[in-house]
């Protein structure tokens, strides 16, 4: 397996710190210094089906964003359908994987001057089939960042313990970068777990400031993950959700609430609300409603559908009721997609400034 392409693997402390979005940071100013930067995720467990081949949904992220000049298939080599794991503990076939992961490696290291390789979670994720985060960084050969919460005490217990499992496999952990930390704490944050991480022989690599614009869902995002069916062609299915309102009033009261970047849910039969939320905001096509949400696999009449087919944003349509909707929205871990060309500027800039790449490519 190629030894010599310089390399970084990023884990998380836990589920949801923010690797992925750290990762796409990266790569960008990676390039900075390497003209030509490669990425792979060993191990995916979300994943999307492209011709005949299963990719982890953030290789398509990063290669739409970046144009990596590599196969999919070599830069997502494992993906973790939902009966691998079965599979693999009644027939273990762990060198028949070892081997997919160092050729994959291989061809996304080619003609590369630097890659990175992006873990799937905390240090032991993937011990089940013998594939730890710890495991395929010492595969790789490659040193470790970690990505961890805002706070103090919470994310250095956290490194502690994800560290002690990487130097188990002897893989190195050059430092932490914080992510999500309040933007009025950062001083102090940053000075205390500096301290702190010196303790545990690691480096403070980044704090990452909280924006809650990252949080937000896309319209289309919600449509993709609670399969809504949309019953218009909206002019932006793309636009952000700044908050949710959920109709269960009279019409005269729910319009209170109607502001720029509501999303409002509502059974498809309270055409009150739907025709009150069709004349809100008139005229403000940039300032106007995120869209609307009918519940219940209700449709209103024929007339107000007419309403709805001349509507500039989303209508869409779910056979689940209000309460159930509203819960899986307010629940839902929010993931950066291809069109979200706000987000992916901001990250951007926001790893840019907040994080010392040089630092880190010094200690590598």
């Amino acid at each position: 397996m190629n030894k010599e392409t310089p390399r970084v693997f990023v884990a998380a402390t836990r589920q949801n710190d923010g690797k992925t979005t750290t990762s796409l940071g990266l790569l960008a100013a990676l390039q900075q210094y390497y003209p030509r930067v490669g990425y792979i995720k060993p191990v995916g467990q979300r994943f999307v089906e492209i011709e005949e081949y299963k990719v982890d949904e953030d290789i398509v992220l990063m290669d739409s964003i970046y144009h990596l000049n590599c196969p999919l298939p070599h830069m997502s080599p494992i993906t973790v359908e939902p009966d691998f794991t079965r599979k693999y503990l009644a027939c273990a076939n762990r060198e028949q994987l070892v081997t997919k992961i160092r050729n994959a490696f291989d061809r996304v290291a080619w003609e590369k001057d630097f890659v990175l390789c992006e873990g799937s979670g905390h240090a032991g994720v993937g011990s089940v089939f013998d594939l730890s985060n710890a495991q395929v960084a010492k595969l790789l050969d490659s040193k470790v960042i970690l990505v961890s919460q805002g706070g103090i005490g919470k994310p250095i217990d956290e490194v502690a313990l994800n560290q002690a499992l990487f130097e188990k496999e002897g893989v190195e952990v050059l430092g932490v970068i914080l992510n999500k930390v309040v933007p009025s704490k950062i001083g102090d944050v940053t000075d205390i777990v500096r301290r702190g991480l010196k303790r545990k022989g690691l480096q403070l690599l980044g704090v990452i400031p909280h924006n809650p614009i990252l949080s937000r869902p896309t319209i289309d995002f919600l449509r993709e993950e609670l399969k809504l069916k949309l019953l218009n062609e909206p002019t932006d299915i793309h636009k952000l959700v700044d908050s949710v309102v959920v109709g269960a009033m009279g019409a005269q009261h729910v319009v209170k609430f109607f502001q720029k970047g509501s999303l409002v849910i509502t059974q498809g039969d309270r055409e009150d609300i739907i025709l009150a939320a069709a004349t809100a905001l008139v005229g403000q096509a940039q300032d106007g409603l995120a869209g609307i949400i009918l519940t219940g696999g209700l449709l209103p009449s024929e007339s107000v559908l007419k309403v709805i087919r001349d509507l500039p944003f989303p209508v869409l349509l779910s056979e689940e009721e209000s309460y159930q909707v509203s819960s899986k929205i307010y629940a839902i871990h929010v993931k950066t997609r291809p069109f979200d060309k706000q987000k992916i500027q901001l990250i951007r800039d926001l790893v840019s400034e907040n994080v010392d790449v040089k630092q880190i490519l010094d200690c590598l």
